[in-house]
């Protein structure tokens, strides 16, 4: 299945969980209409984006990077690739390469969407962000890579002020999946 198709079926059969995430999901589903290239960067109005909360082993706290451009804390996240198979293995591929922690179970998503604005084609185009979480292996130890400031562990209810709503949403919604037993996809 291409990455294409299986975007449009995750957004197909998942259920918003709120007004405003079911009136993006259907955004999503009509740029995928629009652009056959909607799931790759070169897609200039906008493109679909994988990003992963990742949570400790106990879902007590979140992974978060110090993103360069955004200067905020955020979720491991990133550009689909042409090699991707799904938007879950973009997902797992992203929070892996942010990371570096092998061994990282992804959660059954999506757990959310989000759109904002960024810089890939300037002066600004949109992400349509496609979020799910993943959890760590017991005593994970994270290695910061060239695309992040800093990497931290933050407990999730403490997430810094120099984040946003949106990352705060996902870690939560992480730790209630987490804490209902439901575990890896894949």
């Amino acid at each position: 299945m291409s990455l294409h198709r299986d975007a449009v079926a995750v957004l197909s059969a998942w259920t918003a969980p709120t007004p405003e995430e079911e009136a993006l999901r259907k955004e999503f589903l009509d740029h995928l209409q629009a652009h056959d290239d909607a799931m790759l960067r070169a897609c200039v109005p906008g493109h679909l984006t994988a990003t992963t909360a990742v949570l400790s082993h106990d879902g007590t706290q979140v992974l978060l990077t110090l993103h360069p451009k955004a200067g905020m804390w955020l979720p491991m996240g990133g550009h689909c690739e042409v090699s991707d198979t799904s938007l879950a293995a973009a997902a797992l591929r992203e929070a892996w390469e942010e990371s570096g922690i092998f061994g990282l179970e992804l959660l059954p998503g999506p757990l959310a969407v989000d759109k904002h604005v960024v810089w890939c084609h300037p002066p600004n185009s949109w992400h349509l962000d496609v979020e799910y979480a993943a959890v760590a292996p017991p005593g994970a130890e994270a290695v910061i890579s060239e695309e992040s400031l800093d990497l931290r562990w933050f407990p999730v209810d403490e997430i810094p002020d120099l984040s946003d709503d949106a990352t705060r949403r996902l870690a939560k919604r992480g730790q209630a999946v987490l804490g209902s037993g439901s575990r890896a996809v894949g």
